[in-house]
């Protein structure tokens, strides 16, 4: 389903979720960490928003403070026209069922005390929303929903292998009917040939469900296959954001080509003259971030604006946002931009595999 269609179901507006750090015997606050520092974005009703980037730059916790498991330092966050940040947990209960989560490790969120039936009856019992006698066959069809048996519902986590036990976590988020789920890169843990099986899934319950995802992930491939647009995240800011189409067809943003320049594909001749983007240097602390733009120690492009000043997060062409200082409209060209020579005594060495 295009971004294009459909109502907006979520809509967050300049989100923060810091973490304070604790020290000493009591407990002072001696730092924070910026997990999530301002991001806005819209998300359509029935489709896949996937978001991206290194492990580290927020993506999972932007998901866990837009369902309010994490609550947020600071900003908005809509599910239709209700802001979910000024509920209290009595009220943001009721919401509950209509926005659910399926986790990245399958194992770890089944308690292997409880049988697999039970683990999908519980979100049933816990907000009243099917009779107990009937909770049995709503089980059932829920496995069969997602490819399994309803004898099944006897057994436990452990007997079943990875791929299966996603899929009850699947059965489990959708016991409680809900419209929004986040997924928080659900088949990271499985092997190739389940992870096909699983995005197909998804794939399948959306069309017959009309489900809408955040789609957490790092495999740039799966989110192309998945997505409808693609969000690109980096020390817990956003950076770029586009119809996935147009993104790897044209990204802009100096972090979105290296991304994207380390996805592998299945040519030969291809990958023997393609050129990776190398950046130098680690991912920074985000109890310490740069001042400026967040990437511009990484960035071949940086200039000193980038040092000093924030780039802002603009809509440069009709669902087309990109936070640079190097782009500002569509008619930037954008391998000239990457091209260009700047000022820098390291320029040769960054610059060199661009």
């Amino acid at each position: 389903m295009s971004a294009t269609q459909g109502s907006v179901l979520v809509r967050v507006e300049n989100l923060k979720k810091h973490f304070p750090v604790r020290i000493g015997a009591f407990a002072e606050q001696k730092a924070t960490v910026q997990a999530v520092n301002g991001i806005s974005f819209n998300i359509h009703q029935g489709e896949t928003l996937g978001m991206v980037g290194e492990s580290g730059c927020g993506k999972s916790t932007a998901g866990l403070t837009i369902l309010q498991l994490y609550r947020p330092t600071s900003g908005k966050v809509y599910y239709q026209d209700t802001d979910l940040t000024l509920l209290e947990e009595k009220q943001l209960r009721l919401l509950r069922p209509k926005m659910q989560i399926i986790f990245q490790d399958p194992y770890s969120t089944l308690n292997p005390r409880m049988t697999v039936g039970a683990a999908i009856s519980e979100p049933m019992q816990a907000h009243s929303l099917v009779p107990k006698n009937k909770q049995d066959a709503r089980v059932a069809e829920l496995l069969s929903l997602v490819g399994l048996g309803h004898n099944y519902a006897n057994r436990y986590p452990h007997e079943f292998s990875g791929g299966q036990r996603q899929r009850i976590c699947i059965a489990r988020a959708l016991a409680c009917e809900p419209e929004f789920i986040v997924c928080d890169e659900p088949i990271s843990a499985l092997d190739v040939s389940i992870q096909a099986q699983i995005i197909n899934l998804l794939q399948d319950l959306q069309d017959e469900l009309g489900l809408t995802y955040l789609f957490v992930a790092h495999d740039l491939s799966v989110v192309r296959h998945i997505s409808d647009r693609v969000a690109v995240m980096y020390l817990g800011q956003l950076v770029e954001l586009a119809p996935k189409d147009v993104l790897f067809a044209r990204p802009f943003h100096p972090y979105t080509h290296a991304l994207l320049s380390a996805v592998p594909k299945p040519d030969p001749t291809y990958e023997r003259n393609q050129k990776r983007v190398i950046l130098t240097g680690d991912v920074p602390s985000p109890i310490n971030p740069p001042s400026g733009c967040r990437f511009h120690p990484r960035c071949p492009l940086a200039t000193e604006r980038c040092t000093k000043e924030v780039p802002q997060w603009n809509e440069i062409e009709p669902g087309r946002w990109v936070a640079c200082h190097e782009v500002t409209s569509p008619n930037v060209d954008t391998s000239a931009v990457f091209s260009k020579k700047h000022k820098r005594p390291d320029y040769k060495t960054k610059i060199k595999n661009w």
